[in-house]
């Protein structure tokens, strides 16, 4: 049994949405049963990325070894290979 409401869309939203379902040749109605079902049954997709965290040593202190801090270059290295792994 379906049932009666009312919703209330701004002029522009319900005009693209009239058009979107001409265009598609079905009522306006379908066209929202089909996006609320898309919403209420997905589960909400997160953008976040899993977070990495920085290497460390495990040593009492001090870096990984290799890792010359002294060294701009190696350390821009570094930098490149962790953001290129990232992608």
């Amino acid at each position: 049994m379906t049932e009666r409401t009312t919703v209330r869309l701004p002029p522009d939203l319900l005009a693209r949405a009239k058009r979107r379902a001409a265009e598609e040749g079905r009522t306006l109605t379908a066209l929202i049963e089909d996006g609320l079902r898309r919403v209420v049954s997905n589960r909400p997709e997160t953008s976040r990325r899993k977070r990495r965290l920085p290497r460390i040593s495990k040593a009492k202190s001090g870096t990984l070894p290799g890792i010359d801090l002294t060294d701009i270059s190696s350390l821009e290295e570094i930098a490149d290979i962790d953001l290129l792994s990232r992608n």
